[in-house]
C-alpha cells in the first residue's frame, strides 16, 4: 500500500496527518509491512522487536496522546522474523476525545507508511460464560455499539469480512502448534468510559457477542475499508458485569494482561511471520 493510494476519510485534518507521516517516515529506514495495535497492558511486546526505533507520542506532530493507564503512548518501528512492523503501544479511545480522527490516527499512519496488514489486540470482558480471565480469543467478527458513525466514510459491511479468514485460520494453526488455547468469538465495542451495565451485557449476549470492550471496532472498520488484512485478538481480563461476582476495575484488567503477555508474545511472533 502506497501513501498516494490511501483514501483519507473526510473527518481527518489531511495536512496534520501528512505532517505525522512525514516525521515518522523520516525516522524509519524502510516502508512498514505490518501494523500492530497493542491494547491495555499489552504494550511490552513492542520492546521485543529487533532494530527498534521508538518515538514518543509527544514527539510526533499532530499525533494524539492517550490519558489511560496501561496505554504507554509510543510508536515503535522494528522487525520480527524479518518482517517490518510498526507497533503502537496503547491506543486512543473514543471516550477520551470523542474524535474519530484521533482514534484512527494509528491506522491511517500505518496505512500511509505502507502497512498491508493490521493486527489489533485489546483487553476485553468475557460475555460468553465459558471465557475466563487469562484466555486469548481470536476475534471472528465484531458488533459496533459505539453509536458513533464514520460520516462520509462507511465501512464495507457484508461485502467484505472485517477480519481476514485466512489470517484467522493461520492463527488457530499457530496456537495449536504451540499448544496455546485460543478461543474464538465476536467482539462488541461500546464507547465507554463506564463499564457496561448488567442489562447491556445481557443484550450483547443475546445478539451474538462473546466479549466486550471499548476499542477496536472503528480501527478495524477503517482498516478493512482501506483494503488492509485484519487479525484481532482479545485478552479476556475479566468476566463482564453480571457474570462475574467482583467489582470491575482497570487495575484488574492490566494485571491479567501482564499475566498472559508471554503467551500472547509467542503467538504474535509466528502470526507476524505468517501475515
Amino acid at each position: 500500500m502506497s501513501k498516494s493510494s490511501v483514501e483519507i476519510p473526510p473527518f481527518f485534518d489531511k495536512t496534520g496527518l501528512e505532517h505525522s507521516v512525514r516525521y515518522v517516515s523520516g525516522r524509519i529506514p524502510s516502508p512498514v509491512e505490518i501494523a500492530l495495535v497493542l491494547g491495555s497492558g499489552l504494550g511490552d511486546y513492542a520492546d521485543t522487536l529487533a532494530e527498534r526505533i521508538t518515538m514518543s507520542a509527544q514527539e510526533i506532530p499532530h499525533y494524539p496522546i492517550s490519558s489511560v493507564p496501561g496505554h504507554q503512548g509510543a510508536v515503535v518501528f522494528g522487525t520480527s522474523r524479518n518482517r517490518r512492523v510498526l507497533a503502537f503501544k496503547g491506543r486512543i479511545h473514543l471516550y477520551e476525545c470523542n474524535d474519530l480522527a484521533q482514534v484512527l490516527s494509528p491506522v491511517m499512519l500505518a496505512a500511509m507508511l505502507g502497512a498491508h496488514t493490521l493486527i489489533v489486540t485489546n483487553a476485553a470482558g468475557g460475555v460468553d460464560r465459558q471465557l475466563r480471565p487469562g484466555d486469548l480469543m481470536l476475534i471472528t467478527d465484531q458488533i459496533d455499539l459505539t453509536l458513533h458513525p464514520m460520516k462520509g466514510f462507511s465501512s464495507p459491511g457484508a461485502k467484505k469480512p472485517a477480519y481476514d479468514k485466512e489470517l484467522a485460520s493461520q492463527a488457530m494453526e499457530v496456537a495449536r502448534r504451540k499448544r496455546l488455547t485460543l478461543r474464538r468469538g465476536v467482539y462488541a465495542g461500546f464507547k465507554g468510559p463506564s463499564y457496561e451495565t448488567r442489562a447491556e451485557v445481557e443484550m450483547v449476549y443475546r445478539i451474538g457477542g462473546d466479549a466486550v470492550g471499548m476499542s477496536t471496532v472503528k480501527e478495524v472498520a477503517l482498516a478493512s475499508r482501506l483494503g488492509m488484512r485484519v487479525l484481532g485478538i482479545s485478552c479476556i481480563t475479566n468476566a463482564a458485569t453480571g457474570i462475574g461476582s467482583s467489582r470491575l476495575a482497570h487495575e484488574d484488567v492490566t494485571r491479567v494482561a501482564e499475566r498472559v503477555k508471554k503467551d500472547l508474545a509467542s503467538l504474535l511472533d509466528d502470526l507476524i511471520l505468517a501475515a
